[in-house]
């Protein structure tokens, strides 16, 4: 067995490598970048070399520093990770040529299944159902429109080497299909230093369900049961269960023998990922193979109670497998919510800056640990005060639960996510919880269309019914009365005039464009116990107790008996004086005042905000990487205008409407701030 090891990535999988690690008596080494040498897999690891300059071309991708850091620390294996050089088969070959082993497949199987084109050929020898297309690389945007008319459209615009939502687009017409590969070639330019592109028929409602397999070489190859992944934004995964409530126990054999045959064909050494595209009559088509560790490979560890970085590591140490298929488990169900640095309320632009505040929920399960399951588990790279830079992927965290059933899992999840905090950036939380709630998740009835078909519209705070409106407005007046009767308790108050508590209020609930709700509460005490308030809205009573401390986000306790977490917070970015309750996905913004307060309240005029139209706003932080016009220029609504690149993808910034540029502000090349003005119409 290895005495030290170097992970050749960054975030979260470098610090899941190292627990597992910890736990084998294994030394570790980081590698970091300029941008993450405060990081937490740094301060985690044994050691740690610095590699290069915060872009991940001049650090992460340079497989000679990563292989000159491997030297000069000792290191007997390279652990890749996920995504970087975790399926560059070149960089496999060079770490096996120096004698350092690498913690992943054999080059010859990357070769064979990380390129997406070789793959799909060598599934079609081996008789695996594959999906129509056009299988060779594709030499310019006017000959991929060609192809994409005569397989027919709708189809999949996918890069050769890419990944994790990397250079893929589906285009619906010729100019989706233009534009969709131009975008594609670059991105996979970008991230993965390959730019070739291939089109596949895109198939409609499709289910996509990966087997996890595992090998070794003794030739020993296992299947680990399936992943359902279907609920996807973007061509990336949001939320991941295990099993999948969708397959039958005969299409997860069949699916699983089949993935043991494709790794068994390419002499597969470790823990890798064969996916599928499933057809709503469980019909199944090879999609991919990827020649890696997954990023939710965390709910498959739950359902089996394996650690599959430590098999990981006892296989590329020479170790056979110590389980056959007949011992692999299959117990209770897994969710795993990815955690992501982006802004749900405004279409999911990603959020960078400093984590003010970052508060997990309690956990019971951890990473490397497979005694202690059902229950919940974090797996991150980030920490309180740290940075989350534009370079990398916007993951934050991964929150992973394991239920009894699944009922059982989604209501753990529901109840973690209302109690993971995050302030200082945004996070896709509220609408994680808002997936979860919908009642075709719950019923198991999606596909990967399921987001763009329910939030294809956006995603906005009002859209999630939360199943009791009412217990927001109770909470918000429960967490007033307590901040009063703190007050009143201060000591010095002017006799006569020291702060009264009160029982009655109105909780003003704050509206788009002004447009505010008042309802009247009554708050009393009740047990004659401290914490507890007995809340009357519209009729209906709300016991509360809990033992929070004023100014605390979390918020947990008893509500009519029932346990609950929720978060408040004083201020949003229309009133400072305003509490922010959060809680199932649902938020909730509100001023609690006296009734003469409230009735004064209705006098204040609204205040409308400014007309921005007249400008191009950056909608996130990023690196402006093209401005598409002059000044000058006509530009008619839908007219490309620049590109903004942020957290590894293009994103590219359309005219709303027709018009003349006036003057062009930022210059190719400059970082932006979120709401930084691009551009300016005439």
């Amino acid at each position: 067995m290895f005495t030290k090891i170097l992970i050749a990535n960054r975030g979260e999988i470098a610090c899941r490598v190292i627990a597992t690690a910890r736990k084998m008596g294994i030394a570790t080494v980081a590698v970091y970048s300029d941008a993450d040498k405060d990081a937490r897999h740094v301060k985690l690891a044994d050691e740690a070399v610095h590699i290069g300059a915060a872009p991940s071309r001049e650090s992460y991708l340079l497989a000679d520093r990563i292989i000159a850091a491997a030297r000069q620390t000792g290191a007997q294996a390279i652990h890749p990770g996920y995504g970087f050089l975790s399926e560059n088969e070149g960089f496999a070959r060079r770490v096996e040529e120096e004698g350092i082993a690498f913690i992943g497949p054999k080059h010859y199987s990357i070769a064979a299944m990380g390129d997406k084109i070789a793959s799909k050929k060598l599934a079609n020898e081996a008789q695996v159902n594959t999906i129509p297309g056009w299988n060779d690389a594709i030499e310019s945007a006017e000959r991929a429109v060609q192809i994409a008319k005569d397989i027919g459209y709708p189809v999949m615009i996918k890069a050769s080497a890419g990944g994790g939502g990397k250079g893929l687009r589906v285009a619906f017409n010729d100019k989706e299909a233009f534009e969709g590969f131009t975008s594609c070639r670059n991105e996979a330019r970008n991230s993965f230093g390959d730019d070739r592109v291939f089109i596949e028929k895109f198939v409609e409602e499709p289910r996509h369900i990966e087997i996890q397999v595992l090998g070794d070489s003794h030739g020993n190859v296992i299947y680990l049961n399936e992943r359902e992944c279907s609920i996807q934004r973007r061509h990336q995964k949001v939320i991941e269960e295990a099993p999948s409530p969708f397959i039958s126990d005969a299409t997860r054999k069949a699916m699983g023998e089949q993935a043991v045959a494709l790794a068994k064909a390419v002499k597969y050494q470790s823990a890798g990922t064969v996916e599928f595209v499933v057809g709503k009559d469980q019909s199944f088509y090879f999609l991919e193979m990827n020649t890696r560790l997954q990023v939710e490979h965390p709910v498959t560890e739950c359902i089996t109670g394996l650690d599959l970085v430590e098999l990981m590591i006892r296989v590329a140490a020479g170790e056979k497998l110590p389980i056959a298929q007949a011992d692999v488990k299959r117990d209770g169900w897994a969710i795993e919510c990815r955690i992501n640095a982006e802004d749900p309320f405004r279409n999911f632009l990603p959020s960078t800056g400093r984590l003010v505040r970052f508060l997990p929920p309690g956990q019971t399960m951890h990473a490397a640990d497979t005694q202690h399951l059902l229950g919940v588990r974090v797996d991150t790279g980030v920490y309180e005060g740290g940075e989350i830079p534009m370079y990398y992927d916007s993951m934050i965290a991964k929150l992973i639960v394991h239920g009894r059933d699944r009922n059982d899992a989604i209501a753990k999840m529901r109840e973690a996510l209302n109690g993971f905090v995050i302030r200082g950036i945004s996070s896709n939380i509220p609408f994680q919880a808002a997936l979860l709630a919908h009642p075709k998740f719950v019923a198991g009835d999606f596909n990967t269309g399921f987001i763009a078909e329910n939030y294809g519209k956006g995603f906005h705070a009002e859209d999630v019914p939360h199943g009791d409106p009412n217990f927001l407005v109770a909470l918000a007046a429960y967490v007033y009365r307590r901040t009063r009767a703190r007050a009143s308790g201060i000591s010095g108050q002017l006799a006569g005039h020291g702060v009264k508590i009160g029982e009655q209020f109105v909780v003003v609930t704050l509206g788009a464009e002004g447009q505010n709700v008042q309802t009247p509460v009554s708050v009393t005490d009740f047990d004659e116990k401290s914490g507890s308030s007995a809340v009357s809205v519209g009729g209906s009573s709300y016991k509360i107790s809990s033992e929070m401390v004023l100014g605390e986000i979390r918020v947990q306790g008893l509500c009519n008996g029932q346990p609950f977490t929720a978060q408040v917070a004083r201020g949003t970015p229309r009133n400072p004086l305003a509490l922010r309750i959060a809680h199932n996905g649902t938020q909730l913004d509100a001023l609690v005042l006296s009734p003469r307060g409230a009735e004064l309240y209705k006098l204040m005029p609204y205040k409308a905000p400014p007309d921005l139209s007249r400008f191009l706003l950056s909608p996130m932080p990023g690196l402006l990487v093209d401005v598409a016009v002059q000044p000058g220029q006509a530009v008619q609504a839908g007219e490309k205008l620049a590109v903004i690149e942020a957290m590894k993808m293009e994103n590219i910034l359309f005219a709303a409407q027709d018009g003349v540029v006036g003057k062009v502000v930022a210059g190719k090349g400059e970082s932006l701030a979120v709401d930084q003005v691009i551009l300016e119409f005439a």
